[in-house]
């Protein structure tokens, strides 16, 4: 376990901020949530697909004075910001880069201590708008855990003030973090890898099935109430030193020629393990025999996650047969 209280400068973050009057109508049209439900106190994961339904990114959308933004892996927001513009067309809305203008800084641990009375956020996603113009999100752990979004100006007062009650982590330890929580990112790497349902977006609140039309919308509806997801992520640790994201897995069981599956995503624990995120064939994973790359790869274990697949699997008849 990390230490208690840990802060992160999350510089491998990078933000793209949305703004004008039709900003949350063009959104909701791009992303596979409903924009309409992130407001100043709520905060949502959401995708970016192809129109095959492949994710080209996950993200978390906050809404930050007045604006929206969209958090993602920095490596991944030049494509991201490009590829949206392309579609802005007649909307009233900007697009614009804002990882310097604004920061990112996260807290882990119980850092209620460190937050004045009224900033912290009850449950994992919702969020408050600070007096000083900082936007706190709660982010789903094991323990209490924000995001801290900001002016550069700001975001650097606040970090003074929280090294007196906090000790300096490295990012890799808030990315085991979103492992634990079964919280995915999709990296350069793993670009057009998964549909939503395979990185359980479905089971996180990452995807909306009742919002209207979106890019990738009608092959993600479609699995959703007429496929049987044949691959899903899964927690697991890895035997010996981490794979880099996007690396393929191995089992003697696996008759597809996509292979087993792929990790998603991994990051060293504090006691020198290997904890990762998944995409396996469901089948390969209740078999077991896992491993990386090939027959002599380091080999899986499957760990919990802190939600179940069950209820996912449950569909009523109505809603089998009603259109998305």
């Amino acid at each position: 376990m990390m230490n208690n209280c840990q802060l992160f400068d999350l510089s491998d973050f990078g933000l793209i901020r949305a703004s004008g009057d039709d900003s949350e109508f063009f959104l909701q049209g791009q992303l596979t949530n409903d924009i309409t439900e992130v407001t100043s106190e709520h905060s949502q994961l959401s995708g970016y697909c192809t129109p095959k339904g492949r994710l080209l990114a996950t993200m978390r959308v906050i809404s930050h004075g007045g604006d929206f933004l969209l958090l993602m892996p920095r490596e991944r927001l030049t494509a991201v910001l490009q590829r949206l513009s392309m579609f802005v067309l007649m909307s009233k809305v900007t697009l614009s880069d804002a990882s310097d203008e604004l920061q990112t800084i996260g807290l882990y641990g119980d850092c209620t201590v460190s937050l004045p009375a009224g900033e912290t956020p009850a449950e994992a996603d919702d969020s408050v708008a600070a007096q000083d113009g900082v936007t706190i999100v709660r982010i789903a752990a094991d323990a209490p855990r924000f995001l801290l979004i900001g002016s550069s100006g700001v975001i650097a007062q606040r970090r003074q003030l929280l090294t007196e009650t906090t000790a300096p982590a490295a990012n890799e330890q808030w990315q085991l973090q979103d492992i634990r929580a079964g919280l995915p990112s999709v990296f350069d790497a793993t670009v057009e890898a998964f549909v939503p349902q395979m990185v359980n977006m479905h089971l996180v609140n990452g995807v909306s099935f009742s919002k209207g039309c979106y890019t990738g919308q009608e092959i993600v509806a479609r699995m959703h109430y007429l496929g049987k997801l044949k691959r899903r992520m899964y927690h697991v640790a890895v035997e010996g030193e981490c794979p880099a994201s996007g690396t393929d897995l191995y089992s003697p069981q696996s008759q597809s020629g996509q292979g087993s599956g792929k990790i998603v995503m991994s990051a060293t624990t504090a006691e020198g393990a290997c904890e990762a995120l998944a995409v396996i064939e469901v089948a390969n994973a209740e078999a077991g025999q896992l491993r990386l790359n090939d027959e002599d790869g380091a080999k899986l274990e499957i760990l919990e996650l802190p939600y179940s697949f069950e209820e996912s699997d449950k569909k009523p008849q109505s809603e089998i047969i009603s259109k998305p």
